[in-house]
């Protein structure tokens, strides 16, 4: 939120619902209604030329949010609803710069439990995916839906394992605890199937410029990787390694990201040193592998292990346990836990 002299600019995020069916009925002149609707047409949306299409991304970039019920909702950024206003006055389709939708139908980050872009490359991809969206929060309804949406998660995530299809690839970053942004490790262990048969693969990368900022408040485990040799990589090669990984992992299925409460792990994927490969990156799990290999849609799908043990627990509330306390609660032997907080012990 910036505060120019009085006043309070707010960024934030709008329902995709509420924008494509609700905002150009409010609309004073109806013409400007028309040209609304018309730019906001699934179809039109993913167009290589639409005013919303970023270079270098392969179709429309929205976002979706998790609310603080548990409910999905498909949202266009603060960012892209002014735009497209001010796009549409200035190449003439309406004649007066159309208003701003009411400012209680923004939702900021505050309000999401968490958020993350997505790309849809077709219009059918599109229509399907606030199809899978509205049926999943209908089966929330009525009930304690946050807690309802995770143990529909641990359900999910168990019948998705049991097909032993695809990759799974538990990660973990860890970074230097007086300043998070400067990247200190990353681990990785990663499972697939051939045949029936289990083939795993683990590492565990130091950064060696980084290797002087030691932790103050954490424990400093990073000489600690209990299963196999580290590698000292510069920042450059951490990104590479990184890259690659995550593009071989896809091609074999549908490649299922495992972390420890997403949000910062996600952050240093995305962030300018890694810029990892995730267009299309879901929180929505797809009801089979069988499902994902005859569709056009993202194969990247996040499963968040501490969301699964609140369900365990039976747990709807906000605060998660931490990595050691999960395997404390789940008797995991102790020489499998005295070096955590090490990026490939974590992910392992």
């Amino acid at each position: 939120m910036l505060d120019i002299g009085r006043t309070k600019i707010i960024h934030g995020f709008y329902r995709y619902t509420d924008i494509w069916f609700e905002w150009n009925q409010v609309l004073p002149n109806k013409e400007d209604g028309y040209a609304l609707k018309a730019i906001l047409a699934h179809d039109a949306l993913v167009h290589p030329d639409h005013p919303l299409r970023l270079a270098g991304k392969p179709g429309i970039e929205l976002s979706i949010g998790t609310l603080e019920n548990g409910e999905a909702r498909l949202l266009f950024s603060s960012a892209q609803v002014e735009y497209i206003r001010y796009w549409l006055h200035a190449m003439g389709f309406t004649k007066e710069l159309i208003p701003l939708p009411y400012t209680d139908c923004l939702l900021t980050s505050s309000r999401l439990q968490n958020h993350s872009p997505v790309v849809y490359k077709t219009g059918g991809e599109l229509r399907n995916a606030l199809k899978m969206i509205d049926k999943n929060n209908r089966k929330l309804k009525g009930t304690d839906s946050n807690l309802n949406a995770r143990r529909l998660m641990f359900e999910r995530v168990r019948s998705l394992w049991s097909e032993q299809r695809g990759v799974w690839c538990s990660v973990d970053f860890e970074a230097w605890d007086l300043d998070h942004h400067v990247i200190t490790e990353f681990g990785w262990s990663a499972i697939r199937w051939v045949e029936g048969q289990a083939i795993e693969d683990m590492g565990h990368l130091i950064v060696a410029k980084h290797r002087g900022y030691t932790n103050h408040y954490l424990p400093e485990n990073r000489r600690f990787y209990h299963y196999g040799q580290s590698e000292d990589v510069t920042i450059k090669q951490l990104k590479e390694r990184i890259h690659d990984m995550i593009r071989s992992m896809g091609r074999l299925g549908p490649l299922f990201l495992v972390f420890h409460d997403n949000y910062q792990d996600l952050k240093y994927l995305r962030s300018p040193e890694i810029n990892a490969p995730l267009d299309g990156l879901s929180f929505f799990l797809p009801e089979s592998c069988a499902e994902v290999e005859t569709s056009e849609a993202s194969k990247i799908y996040v499963v968040d292990t501490s969301e699964l043990f609140a369900a365990l627990e039976g747990d709807s509330g906000g605060q998660k346990r931490s990595l050691e306390r999960v395997c404390r609660l789940l008797q995991i032997r102790p020489e499998f836990t005295q070096h955590l907080h090490n990026a490939g012990n974590d992910a392992g």
